[in-house]
């Protein structure tokens, strides 16, 4: 992990909008995120959507999220940093919040019950490497024995070989292979491959 660039994305105090700010320039500012994160989504099959998060995304969310629990104090703000931050790639990965997107609210309840598990089916392959399985939720655990969770947040730690291959312009594909889902974008849209492979920075 680049030490420098992990500094560089880092979300600080200073960078934040006061909630009277905010509530000012929310309207425009959410517009901008908005579509930048739509850029970022890519459907694994008809339930579930990876959405890759990146520096804009998650500041987006603490102004939310602080805004939201009208959060002013110092103290309440680091906590959210310190709860997002780690959520913004760091030039060696990708990281990315899955959402299985189930409208009906019994048809959601079977699926998570059948979906168990499928948290650590998610990879990505470049080219002809080897599959990189996602490694899920390291903040907390969000799965039971008898039901995953219908958001869980992935990272995608990729050798250098790997990294390189995505870098370069290769295909690489992202895919789900659960007993009970198994989807695929294959190749991944060119929108969408073109803004990840931007968090793969050359380590320094």
């Amino acid at each position: 992990m680049d030490g420098s660039l992990v500094s560089v994305n880092r979300i600080k105090l200073e960078d934040l909008m006061t909630l009277e700010q905010y509530d000012q320039e929310r309207p425009s500012f959410r517009q901008v995120a908005m579509t930048h994160k739509r850029n970022r989504q890519g459907s694994i099959g008809p339930d579930i959507i990876l959405c890759f998060e990146d520096r804009t995304t998650i500041l987006y969310q603490i102004q939310e999220m602080l805004r939201t629990e009208r959060t002013f104090e110092r103290a309440g703000i680091q906590e959210e940093l310190d709860a997002y931050n780690p959520l913004i790639p760091d030039g060696s990965n990708l990281k990315a919040t899955m959402m299985i997107q189930i409208p009906d609210v019994e048809e959601r309840r079977i699926a998570l019950a059948r979906f168990v598990g499928i948290e650590n089916c998610c990879w990505i392959r470049a080219e002809n490497e080897k599959l990189v399985y996602a490694i899920p939720d390291e903040d907390m655990e969000r799965a039971t024995t008898d039901k995953t969770s219908a958001v869980h947040f992935l990272r995608f730690e990729f050798p250098i070989r790997t990294r390189d291959a995505i870098k370069r312009g290769g295909h690489f594909s992202i895919g789900i292979d659960h007993l009970a889902y198994q989807h695929s974008l294959d190749p991944t849209p060119v929108s969408l491959a073109d803004f990840l492979r931007k968090d793969l920075k050359e380590p320094q």
